[in-house]
């Protein structure tokens, strides 16, 4: 299976999504800042990233910026408690593959993933 990436500074929100995720038999990476979501993507080339926007180092936006850097082709999915349609636009606008809010059901969260994947793969 895949490997994704959550990045996020919550334990609880790590914690969570990465049963979800490894029940559907993918390889979880964590990050809890932003930094260290940097580092861990260019060490490990994870095939989808799993993005908050609010993080106590750095923005989820500005981590988008730079793994988009690093990879113009960086699969990312930004989860996100602020589900203004706003946020969604800047979010499609930053490079984001998806905008899911907080908090995500473990069925659209798997959905999410599979298709994504697929699309990768294709």
């Amino acid at each position: 299976m895949a490997t994704v990436m959550i990045v996020d500074d919550s334990n609880y929100t790590r914690r969570t999504h990465r049963r979800i995720l490894e029940s559907a038999g993918h390889n979880v990476l964590e990050a809890d800042t932003g930094m260290a979501a940097i580092e861990s993507y260019v060490l490990n080339h994870p095939d989808l990233v799993l993005l908050d926007l609010t993080m106590t180092d750095m923005g989820g936006l500005e981590v988008l910026e730079k793994l988009r850097e690093i990879n113009h082709d960086a699969r990312v999915v930004v989860v996100s408690a602020d589900v203004q349609r706003s946020t969604a636009t800047l979010v499609a606008d930053s490079g984001a593959l998806r905008f899911l809010g907080k908090p995500v059901a473990p069925a659209e969260l798997l959905d999410t993933v599979r298709e994504l994947l697929q699309d990768q793969a294709q």
